[in-house]
């Protein structure tokens, strides 16, 4: 079964490299993680490390932490791509492609791609539906950090 990928598109005024360190350094203060992570309310915040081979996690406030995925490219500021697989074995990864392009008069437009669904098996199309919409809550609170 193949799905199409999840796509989002925004526009935050600022240029191409503040972006890219909005959505990468400052994630744990744009991430809803009271509703998008697995710890819940207990999760404290979320780490991208900077760097291929990076881990992507939230940690918790007695300092546990989950994985979330694994930065497979990292090319400041223009593209960030990492294997996803929040609370799934990592064989069961999707990826997550972000890319910063210049916009006019200083501004970013940020293209967020989800794809390769297929790997969810059976779970597949409910967790892309899920993530169609989760994307959108997400995306809010780092363009409202990324243009403040």
């Amino acid at each position: 079964m193949s799905l199409p990928p999840v796509r989002k598109e925004r526009t935050v005024q600022v240029p191409p490299a503040t972006a890219f360190a909005v959505f990468t350094d400052r994630i744990g203060q744009w991430w809803p993680l009271a509703t998008h992570s697995i710890g819940g309310d207990e999760a404290v915040t979320a780490v991208c490390e900077p760097r291929a081979g990076g881990r992507v996690y939230e940690r918790l406030g007695d300092g546990t932490e989950h994985d979330w995925g694994t930065v497979q490219a990292w090319e400041p500021p223009s593209r960030l791509v990492i294997s996803w697989y929040v609370g799934r074995d990592p064989a069961q990864s999707t990826e997550i492609e972000v890319r910063f392009d210049p916009a006019d008069e200083g501004a970013c437009r940020v293209l967020l791609e989800h794809r390769n669904w297929e790997r969810l098996g059976d779970e597949a199309a409910a967790t892309r539906d899920g993530y169609d919409t989760g994307w959108d809550t997400v995306l809010g609170g780092y363009t409202d950090l990324a243009g403040s």
